[in-house]
């Protein structure tokens, strides 16, 4: 090949995504354990178990605990000792729970992630938190809703639900006129 037909090559090459723009495909779900890792399968589902130092890895997230369970929709032949993974069905964590997630992490002892409904329930001692600490959130059960800055965060008799945020204005009165009277 030439070096005028390496050119031409490279440069479509380069410019093919610029000019055929599709959407990114969503990177692949990596999980990774230090322990022992366990797949099950029924006619329906696939369950997998990790322990001990698990790191899942994937589309703008960072998950780590001590244990979880994934549960997937099964495909495939259900007749097959291992069945293959269809969507997620539900992530269940425990243990030192750490999601990372843009500019916020939440830490909790136990996390249900559900991906078909768009939610993360969080409990057992949860905070999320910005990384800047312009906002923290705590309660003993906190629900996260992707798409719809959405964050229920309930509270109970023992336990209050709490919002830590900046610092507001000073509304109070200047010192020159502490009676309330204007001048």
């Amino acid at each position: 090949m030439s070096r005028l037909s390496h050119f031409i090559f490279a440069s479509l090459v380069l410019a093919g995504p610029v000019i055929h723009a599709q959407p990114a495909e969503p990177p692949p779900t990596v999980i990774e354990c230090s322990g022992p890792a366990e797949t099950i399968s029924t006619d329906t589902e696939t369950i997998a178990t990790f322990r001990d130092q698990v790191v899942v890895t994937g589309n703008n997230i960072k998950l780590t605990c001590d244990y979880l369970k994934v549960v997937a929709i099964r495909k495939g032949d259900p007749s097959a000792t291992l069945g293959s993974y269809g969507h997620f069905k539900s992530l269940i964590a425990t243990g030192n729970v750490r999601i990372v997630q843009g500019d916020r992490e939440a830490t909790c002892g136990r996390a249900e992630v559900f991906p078909g409904e768009d939610r993360i329930v969080l409990s057992e001692e949860p905070v999320v938190r910005s990384f800047d600490d312009e906002y923290i959130a705590t309660g003993p059960r906190l629900v996260l809703y992707r798409g719809q800055r959405r964050a229920v965060i309930e509270g109970n008799e023992l336990e209050r639900a709490r919002i830590t945020l900046p610092a507001i204005k000073d509304l109070g009165f200047d010192e020159e006129n502490k009676d309330g009277q204007n001048q």
